[in-house]
């Protein structure tokens, strides 16, 4: 499930970003769920004339989006994806946003409703150094994970397995995996040396 190397036009992009774009077919129709500030739309816009849209619930982030030109509903994922039709999409995408979501079987449906492709990512709590945390009593606080466990919003964390288990149970045909720690992309063990797991599927 090895992906093809970035592409020499996305320096600009965070290594994870970058490997999603790179899995983005050019003119394609995508959907970026909780889009942040518009960041990987706007390069898919402008790098691959990409047809997208956003769905973002922050009021600072829905301002950036809409400063710079990208299309954006402002909208709690945990609603669901109603407002459209069966593969009104190419690619769906959720970034980081996964494991906050309360209804984690329900989103990943509705991603595979409404597009041919989806992307994830979401910090891996196989990480060695989680496991040491726990074995010295205390819950993980790292870079990927910067929470307390009493204001975190990371209520469904899971190892890359873990994952890939949910995934064939939902038929999602995994396609795409790259991991990475900080900026680094992690090729040998990455169950154990990663701190974030970016997946592409094919949806049924």
């Amino acid at each position: 499930m090895n992906a093809a190397p970035h592409s020499a036009l996305l320096p600009a992009l965070r290594p994870d970003l970058a490997r999603i774009a790179d899995w983005i077919e050019p003119g394609s129709r995508v959907l970026d769920l909780g889009c942040g500030d518009g960041t990987l739309l706007a390069y898919l816009r402008d790098a691959r004339q990409v047809r997208g849209a956003g769905i973002e619930i922050a009021d600072p982030c829905v301002i950036r989006c809409v400063q710079r030109g990208v299309e954006v509903i402002q909208q709690n994922l945990e609603e669901g994806l109603a407002l459209f039709d069966d593969r009104a999409f190419d690619t769906v995408v959720l970034s980081q946003t996964l494991q906050s979501m309360h209804r984690t079987e329900h989103i990943l449906r509705e991603m595979a409703r409404v597009a041919r492709f989806g992307v994830v990512s979401f910090p891996n709590f196989g990480y060695w150094p989680h496991g040491w945390s726990i074995l010295r009593g205390r819950m993980p606080v790292t870079g990927q994970m910067p929470y307390q466990w009493h204001n975190t919003p990371n209520i469904h964390l899971c190892t890359l397995r873990d994952f890939e288990d949910l995934a064939g149970q939902l038929d999602l045909r995994l396609t795409g995996r790259a991991t990475f720690n900080g900026d680094r992309e992690v090729r040998f063990l990455p169950g154990w040396r990663s701190t974030l797991a970016v997946y592409r599927f094919a949806c049924p």
